[in-house]
């Protein structure tokens, strides 16, 4: 009796990711990327991304098996050229005519759906488990109203209606994702997106306190040293100050927000997700420590010039791996396997894609 207790636990208990790639081995990786891309005028950027996907990717496990990425330099390349292409005719369009600016307007607004909607099927079938590659069935139209729409509708009502964007962007990733022909489903609520904005709204609201504060006060010293020529230069100076204090406050405050919303959502979505309808994914990132750790790493990687970025990254990445999970419904085995007999025999075209390179 007790061994099937034990058996049925395990087999409903959730199974954490690991990361298992160190700082020093991707400095090696970074270094080299850096170096080469400056010297190749940016072109080996497309190579370099493919070497850093392939090491964080290799390096990401889950189950006792790590993720594969087979994208090359060259279709990245492709892609980056098609995009820059297309920018280079719209901008000489609007210098030949004022109308033409109209039209390319219109044309952004048709090709950037598409261009989003390319990019994530691209992303998505380059990417491997357990040699089953995903594959992402999103349309042009649903990025428009989800990625578009979404972000004008957030932006417009000054945030109040982001929880919605964040619900209907989530939606049209997760919902449009499979792995094999396998499909992903999530449906997070309104509500909980709305209860993940109360956090991030208070500091919003303290950081316009302290900016009008800091802002009162830099006007006041104006006030005082404007005709005082004798002091005009420490007048100067303290408005400087008071300038820069307003900047490092409203990127801490707004960046902080900003930071804590996301981890909270990325768990809320996340922890709502299914795949195939039967397999539960979950996430319980602090958005506390997601958010120091991505601010620090910022601070440290401006510090030292960029040469922690490599420590940063790692850093990152671990934490959020260890932070996700999954519950398999069934012996693990036979599930993939059940899945690879569908899965690997899908689209054998996907390598001739062009890398247009929009991430999850």
């Amino acid at each position: 009796m007790d061994n099937r207790v034990s058996a049925g636990s395990a087999a409903n208990a959730f199974e954490r990711a690991r990361f298992t790639g160190t700082a020093s081995e991707y400095f090696g990786i970074w270094i080299v990327n850096v170096l080469l891309t400056i010297v190749t005028l940016g072109i080996y950027s497309a190579w370099a991304k493919v070497r850093r996907n392939r090491y964080f990717y290799g390096n990401t496990v889950l189950l006792g098996r790590a993720f594969e990425y087979h994208a090359t330099g060259k279709q990245i390349l492709i892609g980056r050229l098609i995009v820059f292409a297309f920018i280079v005719v719209a901008n000489i369009l609007a210098t030949i005519h004022p109308l033409f600016s109209l039209v390319t307007t219109i044309l952004v607004l048709i090709a950037l759906p598409w261009l989003i909607a390319r990019g994530l099927r691209f992303n998505a079938r380059v990417t491997s488990y357990r040699n089953v590659r995903f594959d992402f069935t999103g349309t042009a139209g649903g990025a428009f109203v989800s990625v578009l729409l979404g972000g004008f509708v957030a932006f417009l009502s000054l945030g109040l209606l982001a929880p919605v964007a964040s619900r209907w962007l989530n939606r049209y990733i997760l919902n449009n994702l499979r792995y094999g022909n396998r499909p992903f489903q999530t449906d997070p609520r309104v509500g909980a997106l709305y209860g993940a904005l109360v956090v991030p709204a208070l500091i919003v609201v303290v950081g316009a306190v302290l900016v009008s504060t800091l802002g009162s006060t830099m006007i006041g010293w104006l006030q005082a040293y404007k005709a005082d020529g004798v002091r005009s230069e420490l007048g100067d100076a303290l408005t400087a100050v008071g300038l820069y204090a307003i900047f490092f406050t409203v990127f801490i405050v707004y960046g902080l927000a900003s930071i804590i919303y996301r981890a909270d959502v990325h768990n809320m979505v996340w922890s709502s997700t299914w795949i195939d309808g039967r397999h539960k994914l979950r996430s319980d990132l602090s958005p506390v420590r997601y958010a120091w750790i991505a601010i620090s790493n910022v601070f440290v990687t401006v510090l030292t010039l960029g040469l922690m970025r490599p420590w940063a990254a790692v850093r990152l990445a671990r934490y959020v791996a260890e932070h996700t999970a999954i519950r398999i419904d069934g012996e693990i085995g036979e599930v993939f396997t059940q899945i690879q007999t569908t899965g690997a025999a899908i689209g054998a075209e996907y390598m001739s894609m062009e890398g247009i390179d929009f991430g999850f």
